[in-house]
């Protein structure tokens, strides 16, 4: 009983370590105004993320979901992203249930290696080879994105894809720091196999978080 007391009350703070009013960088929604919340905790491990700083959970403060959802909705833009870290780590459902009844749509950039929560409008699926997808997320994300750094990760991506809905958008997005050797590729790929589209960070382009 003690366990599910605790669990219920820090349910409704999460660890968060950023959020910031921006556009969308990447992926069906790009160049779209979004409040973004980046919780802290991730136990994925890329090699390559850029926010590694996420990673370690006790290194972000607790803020309370009701403060989350308040400064969000002083922007008129009404999507909220959750990211992370790895945002499955935590209970979304209070969160996204508040985020709803002050009509945002909740959108999620998750690697889908935990449990699903939360009630979802866009899940944007990143699938990792240090810790893969669950079934589950698999076949509920609405777009699946496949980071390429090397060409073995065509492959990857294409296994992914089997996985998928019918319905779930298909992006290929470069590695930031590989991608003036991975893009012709990429675009070579995608003209031979038109069911994936091109995703780029164009966050970093424009210089905006």
């Amino acid at each position: 009983m003690s366990t599910i007391t605790a669990d219920t009350a820090t349910s409704l703070q999460l660890p968060v370590m950023e959020r910031f009013y921006t556009l969308q960088g990447e992926g069906n929604y790009q160049g779209q105004a979004a409040y973004f919340i980046r919780l802290g905790g991730c136990d994925v491990g890329c090699h390559w993320c850029d926010v590694k700083e996420s990673w370690d959970a006790s290194r972000h403060p607790l803020i309370a979901i009701s403060e989350l959802v308040r400064d969000a909705a002083v922007h008129p833009g009404r999507i909220a992203v959750i990211t992370g870290g790895e945002p499955l780590m935590h209970n979304l459902d209070p969160l996204t249930d508040a985020l709803h009844a002050a009509s945002f749509r909740t959108h999620m950039e998750t690697s889908g290696s935990s449990p699903l929560s939360g009630h979802w409008d866009w899940i944007t699926l990143s699938p990792k080879k240090f810790k893969a997808p669950l079934p589950e997320v698999c076949e509920v994300a609405h777009e699946l994105k496949v980071v390429i750094f090397n060409k073995s990760d065509f492959a990857w991506a294409e296994k992914y894809a089997a996985l998928a809905g019918p319905h779930c958008k298909l992006y290929l997005q470069p590695e930031w720091e590989k991608s003036a050797q991975v893009t012709p590729l990429i675009i070579d790929y995608i003209k031979e196999n038109p069911k994936w589209q091109l995703s780029l960070q164009t966050h970093k382009y424009i210089n905006v978080p």
